[in-house]
């Protein structure tokens, strides 16, 4: 039996997941599976670390030091191939956060942001509420089932004098895609071109699957990283989104200096004692843990595959390269999300999220989180069924 076999009830945890679905989707009675954290317990080392501070009994302000700085550097190199500089690394409580953060240091009232949607939703979200234009690239559905990038369009977009940023989702949410060396360098290549920077959101870059390989774009070369900003966490690789710990890889001091003067402003200058300490035991010592994880979020994508296209052929499951979210095509069921979200809660007593969530070409989809129990994942399978079998 796998360690991940194991149900965990989280409920009276104020577990936004868990027991904010009567506030969320107005309903309590429902198998959650929307929302991106994991049903797993964190790698134990994790939790013994997080217990000897807690009985250390002190908790004056911390700052990350040169541990946190070894471990995050080791484990990008051993992971990703990648190297990065020490001095290059800026925490922030999370990865939302820094976002607003770079909309906030890099763009003016009337710039433009372009994103590519289907897309996590605060990418657009966040550039509204700070009163930016949005520009959407729409990605590509191709006869492979997989999302492309539509350069052409992309390039058009770009060079718009008022575009100042790109953010890019690397792995791709919601659809799993882990794009390409080939395509991030076009893609950087026409960000230097038309000197637009590059938020690159690659939270998602450790839960790899099915032999999938992740290139961070920052990676690719000096010119394309001098206009990256780069940001990662241990949060979704390990489960610790509710200790907020992520981080901004910034190689380019102008751009460095700007945002940190944008975290002063906000009062948002480093992390908290518990989250650090757990990113650096995470990286230190998860190696195991999630080379556990990886295989049995394997085993859970093809029993959605095969048990879908035994029970309820008409959604097409596009395979994930990366994360544990998988995008459920319902387009042929010719409903609307509304109704879609209606029959799921009340039929299926299921919350998944709509794809239109993510943008207007995300229609007619579902997010489904699979990072969870195999009985969880059944029943979830099962109510699916329920809800949208005919």
């Amino acid at each position: 039996m796998s360690r991940f076999d194991k149900v965990i009830d989280r409920k009276q945890t104020d577990s936004v997941k868990w027991d904010y679905t009567k506030k969320i989707f107005g309903v309590e009675d429902v198998l959650p599976m929307w929302v991106a954290d994991m049903d797993f317990s964190v790698p134990d080392e994790v939790i013994e670390v997080l217990h000897t501070r807690a009985d250390h009994g002190i908790f004056g302000y911390t700052m990350p030091g040169t541990k946190m700085e070894k471990a995050v550097q080791s484990w990008v190199k051993k992971r990703h191939n990648w190297e990065i500089n020490p001095k290059n690394i800026t925490y922030t409580p999370g990865i939302v956060t820094a976002i607003s953060l770079a909309i906030h240091a890099f763009t003016a009232g009337d710039d433009k942001i372009v994103v590519q949607p289907p897309v996590y939703y605060p990418f657009f979200e966040i550039a509204q509420k700070h009163e930016r234009e949005v520009l959407y690239n729409n990605l590509i559905l191709n006869e492979d089932f997989r999302y492309e990038i539509d350069f052409a369009d992309l390039e058009n977009k770009l060079s718009d004098d008022k575009t100042k940023l790109f953010i890019l989702c690397n792995p791709h949410n919601p659809g799993g895609r882990v794009w390409s060396r080939e395509e991030l360098t076009k893609l950087g290549d026409l960000c230097v071109k038309h000197n637009v920077i590059i938020i690159s959101d690659d939270i998602h870059s450790d839960l790899l699957l099915f032999g999938s390989r992740y290139t961070p774009i920052a990676s690719i070369r000096e010119d394309i990283a001098k206009q990256t900003i780069t940001c990662i966490a241990p949060s979704k690789t390990f489960n610790l989104a509710g200790l907020q710990a992520s981080m901004v890889l910034i190689p380019n001091d102008s751009l460095r200096r700007k945002y940190h003067n944008v975290q002063q402003i906000f009062g948002l200058l480093s992390i908290n004692t518990l989250g650090a300490d757990a990113m650096e035991a995470a990286y230190s010592y998860g190696e195991k843990w999630l080379d556990e994880l990886l295989p049995y979020l394997e085993e859970n994508v093809v029993i959605i595959e095969n048990y879908l296209k035994e029970h309820l052929p008409d959604i097409k499951v596009m395979r994930p390269e990366a994360t544990y979210l998988v995008w459920l095509d319902a387009r042929s069921l010719k409903k609307t999300d509304r109704e879609l979200q209606d029959l799921l809660l009340k039929k299926g007593k299921l919350a998944l999220h709509v794809g239109s969530k993510f943008g207007e070409n995300g229609e007619g989809f579902l997010r489904m989180n699979i990072a969870c129990p195999k009985e969880t994942l059944m029943t979830g399978l099962e109510r699916l069924v329920t809800a949208l079998k005919a």
